[in-house]
């Protein structure tokens, strides 16, 4: 099961660069994407499907901004949209696809997690859909296995980012934001997910996100903040990971990682 993770940074944009020529190549099985800067009129009329893939999407309510879409081989056996909390469906950030069987409870999910880059305002709307966000998970891992691909907007440690001293006082890299993930991958403790992407790569300079300032990505100057959060069980069953740096379709680099199950 190949699943691929990428931050579009505009569904249009990333399509003019090659995006859905590069993916109709690659053989995915599930595909999650985040920030689509589209409404429905646009995306259900020229992005529903991308080969065999069919997609399901959650919209921002604001236009050209956030929104998130799953798109997978296999028809689910139910979609969820959505958090239930009226702040963050407003911002389009969760899409969720069940694959149930008898015996198995297994969800995909494609989710955007806020920045808090922009200002402190913005900075407590990440910490509030943080602290709202772990309960979830908790319970969600409690009923059934998953494999959640997201935008973090965090970078966990002083790996996952070039400059990390001279961003300890930085959104994405701040002392509260590394403890959530810690406490996220903590299994006494914590919620017990796992960051599968360290599970099969612990080499330094692996970033999924470059600054558009300066010549950042050229120098690869970068953070990961693209992630596949998964519940122990299917975790352990990645075998190969990428990111693919040869063409440049947004900001971010698509992270696709390999599974040995079927959906």
């Amino acid at each position: 099961m190949r699943f691929i993770t990428a931050n579009l940074n505009g569904v249009r944009s990333a399509a003019s660069k090659g995006f859905f020529d590069w993916l109709d190549q690659q053989q995915a099985d599930a595909v999650g994407v985040q920030e689509l800067k589209a409404q429905a009129d646009v995306v259900e009329a020229k992005f529903r499907s991308c080969g065999k893939l069919d997609g399901h999407f959650h919209y921002a309510e604001k236009k050209g901004y956030s929104g998130v879409g799953l798109y997978t081989r296999e028809q689910p056996s139910d979609v969820i949209t959505g958090l239930g909390i009226a702040e963050f469906d407003s911002e389009g950030r969760w899409v969720e696809k069940r694959f149930d069987k008898p015996g198995r409870k297994l969800s995909l999910i494609s989710v955007y997690f806020p920045s808090g880059t922009s200002g402190e305002e913005r900075q407590q709307v990440k910490y509030r859909f943080l602290d709202a966000m772990y309960p979830h998970l908790q319970a969600l891992k409690a009923e059934r296995e998953f494999i959640l691909v997201a935008d973090v907007n965090i970078a966990h440690k002083e790996i996952d980012l070039k400059n990390w001293r001279g961003n300890q006082k930085n959104s994405g890299f701040l002392p509260e934001e590394r403890a959530w993930l810690t406490r996220l991958f903590d299994t006494a403790e914590g919620a017990g997910l796992v960051d599968v992407f360290r599970t099969l790569n612990d080499k330094a300079e692996q970033y999924t996100w470059w600054s558009n300032r300066g010549a950042a990505r050229a120098n690869n100057v970068g953070w990961r903040l693209d992630y596949h959060l998964a519940t122990p069980g299917v975790a352990a069953l990645a075998k190969a990971e990428s990111i693919y740096t040869g063409q440049m379709f947004s900001d971010h680099a698509p992270l696709t990682i390999d599974y040995d199950f079927t959906l």
